[in-house]
């Protein structure tokens, strides 16, 4: 997976209006059909979301070159990235039209490092969404040999979106 096959630009990215018309299932499914842009930090760091169900997300991505701190190998926080994209991604598979939200916390256990090149699923699964706050965990694990590389939490704010 390369970086220019989901290649987004600001004005492709979708208005607050839409966001704030659409579940947060609706709208994660409509990036994965290709109905609305992505998001740009996977564009940057080389993965998308693949999947989404009510409660879960799965985003696929391949560490390349670029993401490789000076010792050889993945840099954390391409881990950190994919995990928090998974993870709070699955709170917003939750929301109802009109609600937004984002991290407030998050903490990964890198467990194993990830080869350069080797395709990866990150997948969130949430574990509460309330009125004001929802927890999720994320696994990253690799597509051809399963192996867990990280794990993550997250806890994310969940607000009513601005009034237009």
């Amino acid at each position: 997976m390369t970086a220019h096959h989901y290649a987004v630009s600001v004005d492709q990215l979708a208005s607050m209006d839409t966001i704030l018309s659409m579940s947060g299932l609706d709208f994660m499914r409509a990036i994965i059909r290709g109905e609305l842009a992505g998001p740009p930090i996977g564009q940057t760091l080389g993965f998308k979301p693949v999947a989404a169900d009510e409660g879960t997300v799965t985003f696929e991505g391949t560490p390349e070159f670029g993401t490789m701190n000076p010792i050889g190998t993945v840099h954390g926080g391409w881990y950190g990235t994919i995990l928090d994209s998974c993870m709070a991604c699955a709170v917003q598979t939750m929301l109802k039209p009109g609600q937004i939200y984002t991290t407030l916390e998050y903490k990964i256990n890198i467990l194993r490092p990830i080869p350069v090149g080797l395709s990866v699923h990150a997948v969130g699964k949430v574990q509460h969404v309330g009125r004001s706050t929802g927890v999720s965990n994320g696994e990253v694990r690799g597509v051809e040999d399963g192996k867990l590389y990280a794990t993550g939490s997250t806890t994310c704010i969940v607000m009513d979106g601005p009034k237009r």
